[in-house]
């Protein structure tokens, strides 16, 4: 098995399709909080939604941030972006939008949310993180190159020195 990511993404929009990820195998997440135990840690105010992702984050040689159509907009995930960026882990985006949720539909593919956060010297983060877009042009194709490429991916991610 490949490296032990973090994965970032819009929980209620992609949720779906981010278990279909994490079903694959190919590298090792982790887990997803079913909705309630999402709801859970976020009644616990901002505090505890920051600790929780910084002790699943902390021990992850990568974090990769599945794309859906929503993603670039969501609090969290800039959050994700910048707490990989400050501990300098590999850092990788994957477009997801084209992966069937649970009633069989793809979305529109998002704003690069890497574009969003902006560095010191004004610099993007998308100046260094490569945002993949899969090949297909079905859910089933697109399905086919994460699995056989995630890894891959993951080993190639953004590692700031």
């Amino acid at each position: 098995m490949a490296k032990s990511v973090f994965y970032s993404f819009h929980y209620d929009n992609d949720a779906w399709r981010v278990q279909q990820i994490i079903n694959m195998g190919a590298v090792e997440g982790q887990t997803i909080l079913n909705s309630q135990q999402w709801e859970e840690v976020k009644r616990n105010g901002r505090a505890a939604i920051e600790k929780w992702i910084d002790e699943q984050m902390s021990y992850k040689k990568a974090v990769v941030v599945l794309v859906g159509s929503d993603t670039a907009d969501r609090p969290w995930v800039d959050y994700e972006i910048r707490k990989a960026w400050d501990s300098k882990k590999p850092l990788i985006g994957i477009r997801i939008h084209g992966l069937a949720d649970s009633s069989g539909h793809t979305d529109s593919p998002g704003a690069d949310p890497f574009a969003n956060v902006s560095l010191r010297d004004g610099t993007k983060i998308s100046n260094y993180v490569r945002l993949i877009a899969p090949r297909g042009s079905s859910s089933k194709e697109i399905h086919a190159d994460i699995k056989a490429n995630i890894a891959s991916w993951v080993d190639q991610a953004y590692a700031r020195s």
